[in-house]
């Protein structure tokens, strides 16, 4: 590949997967060891970056409203654009990664983050940054490119701790989001925050492009864009209701109507795209019990996800009057959110080895599972501080286990020219969880209040509803996990239960696009 960007060179990285020696001097394995870490290092901080910046604006919001001279519904446009171009972006880039390479398009997704950013970082201006906010957000398809990287030119040995790392971002970016935010909202300008995300975007943009190398696209026929249009509409139709539902209400013309659209287009969809012979999602694939099984328990566990970042920094914040809250500032009610991203990112490689040994559908069971009882501890676990850090920091560690997971059943199942759009659309499904607990959790948190001193806060018993429905949810995530078949691999060795070893053998058939092991 003549460019400007490093060569992808399959014969060392493919010869350490399939444990031959490859031709070289006797440091190549140091080196190609090296590079390999430098290569994950790099595409995972680029998706921590990308992740962070999803719940950076959360807790400092009220601020900002008052900051730009805008009402607070206003001010969630900052949030609500970077959902609606990132849903769209993650199939559509997911797709453009397998057909044109997916180091390219994980550059690309960079740079929009960087420019996305730096646009908020020299604005005052609220409609200004909401068009930057927007052009941020197409950013996220970052993690699912890069997991589809990352299995594709990591050493088989390392590629599965790998892909748990990148997967698990998505959850540790949002979570270390909170306290991030919280420090700077109680020490420094707003603007900060924007600056941070330019200064981590350039360096990590600048390590990919010079350091990570590009392996074959293994993708064939052209794009869809007719598709990937009609996607973006449908996807608007469906998540901008779910996300301004607590504001328009349920019974909102708007909301009824745009959820109406949504459900006619996306059958539009689906029958249009059964007629491409190269669509933006191949509908036939991703209808497979396993891939559409893995993504209903993604959704599931994304809702729980959300759930957590709404239900606790809020939580702690109350006062003590409206009978739950610790009066707490926004740096304490983000840092109880802490425990959790670390868990998560110190978990992502356990689940690795978990789904190894006992495969990703069980791990993935086993994270859901987790995650609810974390859920049933929030419900009862409400008189102190430790008690909410607890009850958090286990609904952490299960959507680490759970994320990590993800991917894995991704790889198995998908073929290998579909790979990127296969993992774009588990982000979708984790997204569109969020969206729906976002919408769900505003309803349900309105729905019984307790007036202090002029102010509405959400009752005990609001809380405790949404705790309940999350830990319902999660258990029929788990439940959902557990009846995904089982593919050929899961009888094989060791290698393959890490779900990479299909990624590997792409590297051999990246010139007809053949399949990985496919179930259903």
């Amino acid at each position: 590949m003549a460019d400007a960007m490093p060569e992808f060179t399959p014969g060392p990285l493919a010869a350490a997967a399939d444990g031959r020696t490859p031709a070289a001097a006797p440091d190549s394995a140091e080196r190609i060891e090296a590079k390999a870490t430098v290569t994950l290092v790099l595409v995972a901080a680029g998706g921590l970056m990308v992740s962070l910046s999803l719940s950076l604006l959360v807790p400092v919001l009220p601020q900002l409203a008052v900051q730009l001279h805008a009402s607070a519904t206003s001010a969630e446009w900052l949030l609500t654009a970077t959902l609606l171009t990132g849903a769209v972006a993650v199939p559509v880039l997911g797709r453009l990664g397998d057909l044109y390479g997916k180091k390219r398009i994980l550059a690309v997704s960079l740079v929009t983050f960087l420019a996305g950013s730096l646009i908020c970082a020299l604005t005052s201006n609220l409609a200004v940054m909401i068009a930057g906010r927007a052009v941020a957000g197409l950013s996220v398809a970052a993690i699912p490119v890069g997991i589809s990287l990352v299995g594709t030119v990591l050493p088989s040995e390392r590629a599965g701790n790998g892909i748990a790392l990148i997967s698990a971002m998505l959850g540790v970016g949002s979570a270390l989001g909170l306290p991030l935010a919280g420090v700077i909202a109680e020490h420094a300008n707003y603007h900060v925050l924007f600056w941070i995300c330019v200064a981590g975007g350039a360096v990590t943009l600048a390590g990919i492009v010079a350091v990570v190398p590009e392996p074959p696209a293994v993708g064939h026929g052209r794009f869809d864009l007719p598709g990937a249009l009609l996607l973006a509409v449908a996807l608007t139709a469906l998540l901008l209701p779910l996300s301004q539902a607590s504001v328009w209400g349920w019974a909102d013309i708007k909301t009824t109507g745009l959820l109406g659209a949504a459900v006619v287009l996306l059958i539009v969809f689906v029958l249009v795209e059964r007629r491409r012979a190269s669509p933006v999602v191949d509908i036939a694939v991703n209808a497979r019990p396993a891939l559409l099984l893995t993504n209903l328990a993604s959704l599931a566990v994304g809702f729980a996800l959300f759930a957590v970042l709404i239900g606790t920094a809020n939580f702690v914040e109350a006062p003590a009057a409206a009978g739950y809250g610790f009066g707490a500032t926004i740096l304490t009610g983000g840092l109880c959110l802490l425990p959790s991203g670390l868990f998560m990112l110190i978990l992502s490689p356990v689940s690795a080895k978990l789904s190894a040994l006992a495969g990703p559908k069980m791990t993935l069971a086993l994270g859901a599972a987790v995650v609810g009882a974390g859920f049933l501890l929030r419900v009862f676990l409400v008189a102190h501080l430790w008690e909410i850090v607890v009850g958090t920091a286990v609904t952490g560690a299960g959507t680490g286990i759970a994320y990590a997971a993800m991917p894995s059943l991704i790889l198995r199942t998908a073929p290998q020219a579909e790979l990127a759009a296969a993992n774009g659309l588990n982000s979708l499904a984790r997204t569109a969880g969020s969206s729906l607990a976002s919408a769900l959790g505003g309803t349900v948190l309105t729905s019984q209040t307790v007036v202090l001193a002029g102010l509405a806060y959400p009752s005990l018993a609001a809380y405790r509803l949404l705790f309940a429905i999350c830990a319902a949810a999660a258990l029929a995530g788990a439940l959902t996990a557990l009846a995904i078949p089982l593919s050929p691999a899961s009888a094989g060795d060791p290698a393959e239960s890490a779900g990479v070893a299909d990624a590997q053998a792409g590297h051999g058939e990246a010139s007809s696009g053949a399949p990985c092991h496919q179930s259903g």
